[in-house]
């Protein structure tokens, strides 16, 4: 799943256009498009995302022994 799906499906569920996504971090509308269309994202600005849409961002990694960074 690209970032773009994953931000248009976490919209969807919020009921939130992109333009008020953009409005709510405090970015152009076009800005946000380029973003999406990218998929260039800090984790940062996942956390940013996720703080604008009421939710939480989660990045890392689990390995085979059950150990997660």
């Amino acid at each position: 799943m690209t970032a773009k799906q994953i931000i248009a499906m976490a919209l969807g569920y919020c009921g939130i256009s992109n333009s008020e996504l953009a409005r709510r971090l405090g970015w152009s509308p076009q800005l946000l498009n380029k973003r999406m269309n990218t998929g260039k994202f800090t984790v940062e600005e996942w956390q940013q995302i996720a703080e604008a849409l009421g939710a939480k961002a989660r990045v890392g990694f689990i390995f085979p022994d059950g150990k997660e960074i």
